[in-house]
Parts: C-alpha cells; sequence; structure tokens
C-alpha cells in the first residue's frame, strides 16, 4: 500500500531498547478532507528519513500491522500500526509554461505592402 502527502512532521529516532530503534513520520494526505497519518520506520529503516524536510511531497509505501494483546484482568486488545519501508520525494509540479503575450506592434497592420508583390494562390 502506499500514501501519498506532504511531510508534516519527523520526529527525532527513538531507543526503545537496546536492540530496537523507531523514528515516526506523518504524513498530511492532499483530498479533500486531509488526513494526518501517522507512519512508524524502525530499525535499519529510520535512516530513510534523514534528507526528507517539512512541507516536502512524498509517496511512502507501508504495510498495516496488527497484534492482539492479553491484559492482566483476561480482557483481550487489539491494535494496528502502520510500518513504512520505502519513501520517495513526488516531483514538483513544474510552473505552467505559458506563450509569451505579444506587443501591440505585432497586431498593427503591414505599412510596407506592395500590390505587385502580392501572390495569388491556384487554391
Amino acid at each position: 500500500m502506499e500514501v501519498t502527502g506532504k511531510v508534516k512532521v519527523i520526529n527525532a529516532e527513538q531507543q526503545v531498547s537496546a536492540t530496537f530503534r523507531k523514528r515516526e513520520l506523518v504524513v498530511t494526505t492532499e483530498e479533500q478532507y486531509p488526513q494526518h497519518i501517522m507512519i512508524e520506520f524502525t530499525q535499519d529503516k529510520c535512516d530513510l528519513l534523514n534528507s526528507y524536510k517539512q512541507g516536502e511531497a512524498v509517496k511512502v509505501s507501508i504495510n498495516l500491522r496488527g497484534r492482539e494483546w492479553v491484559n492482566p484482568q483476561g480482557e483481550t486488545k487489539y491494535f494496528n500500526s502502520i510500518q513504512g519501508w520505502r519513501i520517495e520525494r513526488l516531483a514538483s509540479e513544474a510552473p505552467v509554461q505559458t506563450a509569451p503575450i505579444p506587443t501591440a506592434e505585432a497586431f498593427e497592420p503591414a505599412s510596407n505592402f506592395k500590390e505587385e508583390d502580392h501572390d495569388d494562390l491556384p487554391f
């Protein structure tokens, strides 16, 4: 799956345990009702975020993860997470090139027209 939008937040890396680290990214989607999607990058994938900054348009490849947990009272709880595994910049839209506006002289009638230079075409 993929999420596209603009980078809203890139959090600092968190060392959760001696062997586990994570980094969170928030991407704001560009739709009628923008969503702020928090995506976790873990372990060596944390380094993928080093060259990105707030405001950049990105496409993030994600996996949805779910897990079950039974608390000490015996109640079962379910948790979801979104894990990123690739991120790429989207090409920013180039400004629209418009044709140059001609000057007023371009619309003036020709003053150097000679009747003898007129060439009738056969069609």
